[in-house]
């Protein structure tokens, strides 16, 4: 059982949700990454996503490209960021997973990949570009080190192959709210508790829900239904505001934001 596994294993067994929030790694430096890493963990969010920076991310919106863009200008390279997760992760009470590109896992090597980043403190990966057909070779290398491979479904895909999806998952579902990209929204699909219940009687795995969630209220419409909810955007443009705003005011900006969020997760527990 992976730290993903014990951790929604625990959460469900309490009734309760977890928020997982996205930030790029290296933007504006991986200092800062690890402080906002520690921030979010001592604000009480029980998982994290670290999005390793890409030059083609096939569904992030401007928001996250901007990110990427900035931090692979300063030449920020997978080995350093493995070290910084190396001296960071093993100290947070919460596993940090990868949204990184099949592309930088083949060009790194597979096998190399994943025992590196399970030895820096990472518990699994979300691999968008990966698709279920092509899978099997990365889910067995996942498998054989307890290492969660974690893949999207989104309002698109048919049933069957949600199904085949749900069965190469280990650790979470990643629910694409959308059918788009990333980015901050003031409303979201009304079709989405009907596309997660039905989700729903194809797995057993968590389901965590993606793309679009920014506010209180899209939290408290979606936590009933949700395993866990992903906000990334709102807290990447929260960290681009350094250099304009101090890195003190920044990390408390988004304390402040974390807790808000969680707030309204606990006010929809009750």
């Amino acid at each position: 059982m992976s730290s993903i596994d014990r951790l929604f294993q625990s959460l469900r067994a309490s009734g309760r949700k977890a928020l997982m929030p996205f930030i790029t790694a290296g933007d504006p430096d991986l200092d800062f990454t690890a402080a906002v890493l520690k921030k979010l963990v001592s604000a009480g969010c029980p998982i994290c996503e670290l999005g390793i920076p890409y030059s083609d991310p096939i569904a992030d919106g401007p928001v996250i490209q901007a990110s990427y863009t900035r931090a692979l200008a300063k030449q920020i390279k997978l080995s350093q960021i493995l070290e910084m997760l190396g001296t960071t992760a093993p100290a947070l009470s919460a596993p940090i997973v990868t949204m990184v590109s099949y592309a930088i896992v083949h060009r790194h090597g597979v096998e190399k990949y994943v025992a590196e980043a399970k030895a820096s403190g990472v518990a699994g990966a979300i691999v968008p570009d990966l698709p279920v057909e092509e899978s099997g070779p990365l889910m067995e290398i996942c498998r054989r080190a307890d290492f969660s491979l974690i893949q999207l479904i989104t309002p698109t895909t048919p049933p069957d192959r949600a199904k085949r999806i749900a069965e190469r998952t280990t650790g979470f579902i990643y629910y694409v709210s959308v059918a788009g990209i990333t980015g901050e929204r003031t409303t979201l699909p009304q079709n989405i508790v009907e596309n997660v219940s039905r989700l729903r009687e194809q797995t057993e795995l968590p389901i965590c829900i993606g793309f679009g969630i920014s506010l209180p209220e899209h939290v408290r419409l979606l936590a009933p239904i949700a395993d866990g909810l992903i906000v990334g955007s709102a807290l990447v443009r929260r960290m681009a505001q350094v250099g304009a705003k101090s890195r003190e005011t920044v990390l408390e900006e988004i304390g402040g934001y974390v807790r808000e969020l969680l707030m309204a997760i606990k006010r929809e527990k009750r």
